[in-house]
């Protein structure tokens, strides 16, 4: 988060000449990579699923498996494979019959997902950690030529800087909500029959604009060219190749686009075998070793999604140096990393002993947590969530735009500032 602040003071002194102080507090950081806990909607959390069928379940020799059933398309073909209703004791009783890799390979090869939660030292003994270990953290890639551009410019370090954002979940839209702290006009694309992140998207959105686009349609595909002809940054998190047969690969871009900057997220990293699975930050804990509980004990994610969060603020921060370099010597840019990526980072800072936080409360402070909400009002409600985290001297970090539901915006860019 704080490198993400460096950026953007980079990017204003770019603009100004002028240098600024950066400020995080780290508890309310602490408190940002779980920030869609803190939610509310008119005063209420948005209710969980009674009949949510993700979750860990125990295989037929005592290990477990971990179902990722968030969204309905993806739900139901895990349930194709297991041959069970929708149902979790039912779940549970078919999963209890399979073995764990034999299982997994089903439900990838069904394309669904799932997988076997494995230790620390499993993860270590895979071709796909290997490959992960041998990437970069964060690749900055100068993908084509452009002469250089100079930033919009306005009151802040993005301001009219465009950014349009294909993601979803956490990682790429908290990316995409780090660049609308800092100015920039965000709309995010989806498909009106896709399926979500439900309300808790209203914590990842707020900041932008929302529009359905389908690439399907020619009609609707030649919007789409026309806003990223217009656009200075496009971002998405589709797995690798899915947009490119749509024509959007980076390579693409940059001759559509001249000085794109490229910004690009998936699960498991673009070398190895899994480099083309789906995936999500709890997949990738259920996979890496960080779900893993000794002596059969029930598996336990991390209490925030380190993994996706870490992510979205680093690509945040990559997104802001490819335009500082597009600034200083022209060019089309990609950014890219992945959630295992991030969770081989984290891994390596090593565990604490957990009588090292074992008296240590699960919660701020009430008193605390709230100095550190905000609310606005949206067409949902009103809204309450994280204020921003990183505190600019001079260009003060804020939200222009309410969140709003999906598809709410026609897909035309604002004028700038």
């Amino acid at each position: 988060m704080a490198a993400a602040g460096l950026a953007a003071a980079d990017l204003w002194a770019l603009q100004t000449g002028r240098r600024q102080q950066v400020r995080v507090n780290a508890r309310a950081a602490a408190a940002a990579l779980r920030s869609s806990r803190y939610l509310q909607i008119n005063g209420e959390k948005p209710a969980e699923d009674p009949e949510k069928i993700t979750g860990f379940y125990q295989l037929r020799d005592g290990r477990w498996m971990y179902l990722h059933c968030n969204f309905p398309n993806l739900r139901d073909r895990n349930l194709a494979v297991l041959g069970a209703p929708k149902q979790r004791e039912a779940v549970a009783a078919a999963v209890a019959t399979r073995d764990g890799l034999e299982l997994e390979n089903a439900i990838i090869s069904a394309g669904g997902i799932g997988s076997l939660v494995r230790s620390e030292e499993e993860w270590l003994e895979l071709p796909q950690m290997h490959a992960v270990a041998g990437l970069p953290l964060l690749e900055i890639i100068k993908i084509g030529e452009a002469p250089a551009r100079p930033l919009p410019g306005g009151s802040r370090p993005l301001s009219g800087v465009r950014v349009l954002d294909l993601t979803r979940v956490l990682a790429g839209p908290a990316c995409a909500r780090t660049l609308a702290e800092h100015g920039a006009d965000v709309l995010r694309v989806t498909r009106e029959d896709l399926a979500d992140f439900g309300l808790m998207d209203f914590d990842t959105n707020v900041g932008k604009l929302s529009t359905h686009i389908d690439l399907r349609n020619a009609g609707e595909a030649e919007t789409m060219r026309s806003l990223i002809r217009d656009c200075d940054v496009f971002s998405q998190s589709y797995r690798p190749g899915t947009l490119a047969r749509r024509g959007l690969s980076p390579e693409a871009l940059a001759e559509l686009r001249p000085g794109i900057v490229y910004v690009t997220l998936n699960a498991w990293g673009h070398e190895g075998p899994w480099r083309e699975r789906r995936g999500y930050d709890t997949i990738v804990q259920a996979a890496n070793g960080m779900a893993w509980q000794p002596d059969g004990q029930r598996p336990a994610f991390l209490p925030y999604a380190a993994q996706d969060y870490v992510v979205g603020y680093l690509l945040a921060y990559g997104t802001m140096v490819a335009l500082g370099r597009r600034v200083r010597e022209g060019g089309s840019w990609l950014v890219r990393a992945s959630l295992a990526g991030a969770g081989q980072w984290i891994r390596q800072h090593g565990l604490l002993d957990p009588s090292q936080y074992a008296h240590l409360p699960a919660e701020l402070p009430p008193e605390e947590l709230q100095s550190l909400l905000m609310h606005h009002d949206s067409p949902v409600g009103r809204i309450t969530h994280l204020a921003p985290v990183v505190q600019m001297s001079e260009t003060k970090t804020r939200w222009m735009r309410p969140s709003v539901p999906r598809g709410f915006h026609q897909p035309v860019w604002p004028a700038r500032e």
